[in-house]
């Protein structure tokens, strides 16, 4: 995959004619590559279903969604799965470890889907290991070890394989202030030393402003976009809880 992401007047519905639930409304937006974009709003908002949208998780009911000049919303099943597998990373509130693997064994397993040797394996596990600070508790379970640790075990399994998109959903949710900055840090440095391009959906102001851009919905739609640019992060900050004022959204700042 290469190239800028689009997204072109997608709509979902759920429901049947009688009971018809507009989730996303003719949202249209682009994504360039080693972008950081948040995704907020308040609850029922669309933001998650947005999400899964992008990742091929969920199918729109119309519009299109283009990776470089691959329109994913044309793929078959099959397709879409070797999408997911080779372009995308995942990182999700609730971490999703397996507890009967060690936090290494869960980083390998992203891989095992993958054609490669055991050392290069070894390799790069130990290089994202080390790269996110959970080397030392590699052979640990995740019920021996943080919840931030956890997450970055999440977040280094989802960078294994070099993913062209990392996307993440309300990743600092479960997490504690120190253990969310530290996460968000991380997610900073992998945008900005790793070019990895990255959608977060969050709630929380405080993770926002880590973002390069903020795309506001409300009611399926994008009714408001902000620019962090040259600004402190402080400063963009402040900016956007003045727009989640203005519109009753969530916006905790721990």
């Amino acid at each position: 995959m290469s190239g800028k992401i689009r997204v072109c007047d997608i709509e979902k519905y759920y429901g049947n004619k009688n009971n018809l639930t507009k989730a996303v409304n003719r949202i249209s937006f682009q994504v360039q590559n080693g972008e950081f974009v948040g995704i907020m709003g308040a609850s029922g908002s669309g933001k998650t279903t947005l999400l899964n949208l992008l990742a091929a998780i969920d199918q729109v009911t119309a519009g299109h969604i283009y990776y470089g000049d691959m329109d994913i919303t044309e793929l078959p099943d099959k397709k879409l799965a070797d999408f997911r597998k080779d372009h995308l990373g995942f990182v999700f509130q609730d971490f999703n470890l397996l507890d009967t693997l060690t936090l290494k064994e869960n980083i390998v397993l992203a891989m095992a889907l993958h054609t490669n040797s055991r050392k290069k394996i070894e390799e790069r596990v130990s290089a994202v290991m080390k790269r996110l600070g959970i080397y030392e508790l590699r052979n640990r379970f995740p019920y021996e070890v943080s919840g931030g640790q956890k997450q970055r075990c999440a977040c280094a399994r989802a960078l294994i394989n070099r993913p062209d998109l990392i996307l993440a959903d309300e990743p600092t949710g479960a997490l504690d202030s120190r253990s969310a900055q530290m996460l968000l840090e991380t997610f900073t440095a992998m945008n900005d030393e790793m070019g990895a391009t990255i959608l977060m959906v969050t709630h929380d102001a405080f993770s926002a402003s880590y973002c390069s851009r903020i795309l506001f919905l409300k009611d399926g739609e994008i009714f408001h976009e902000l620019v962090k640019g040259a600004e402190s992060r402080r400063e963009f900050l402040n900016e956007i809880l003045d727009v989640l004022s203005l519109t009753g959204g969530e916006g905790s700042c721990e």
